[in-house]
């Protein structure tokens, strides 16, 4: 039975190694192009793309959260109307004060989650038709997770 060779210990265990271990540097795959940016997510077949780093897309889950906030007005035209109408007809020109328009703001919070990395993203809306794309966009995301 033969044993391997030991080389001999060095002179100074604490020193510096007079020959450097090559360490081989292999790049990683590229991730490919972007297939759907969603605020400040972008999407690869492969990884999304977070401000914090990267997270693997397959088998990610994805939360989407919709807050809204209503808000009544008085529009521009009607306080344009009261302040030049008052030099008209004082009292009459007072009602117009009393139209009012309901603006609607909200933001729209996407969650995504794989194992422990998680990022949480904010995007603002103001039309319903904003929320109902950002909800096609997210079931499409699903469905490349789910791949």
């Amino acid at each position: 039975m033969t044993y391997p060779v030991v080389p001999p210990p060095p002179d100074d265990p604490w020193g510096v190694p007079t020959t450097p271990v090559p360490v081989p540097h292999q790049p990683p795959p590229a991730p490919g192009p972007v297939i759907v940016q969603i605020g400040d997510l972008g999407v690869t077949s492969t990884v999304v793309h977070t401000p914090a780093g990267d997270i693997p897309l397959a088998g990610s889950s994805w939360t989407v959260n919709d807050y809204w906030h209503h808000q009544s007005k008085i529009p521009t035209w009607a306080i344009l109307a009261a302040i030049f109408g008052f030099c008209v007809l004082t009292v009459f020109s007072l009602l117009f004060l009393l139209a009012k328009t309901t603006v609607t703001t909200g933001t729209v919070q996407i969650t995504v989650t794989n194992g422990t990395r998680q990022y949480v993203s904010r995007i603002s809306i103001t039309d319903q038709s904003q929320l109902t794309a950002i909800h096609q966009q997210i079931n499409y995301v699903r469905s490349l997770a789910a791949l």
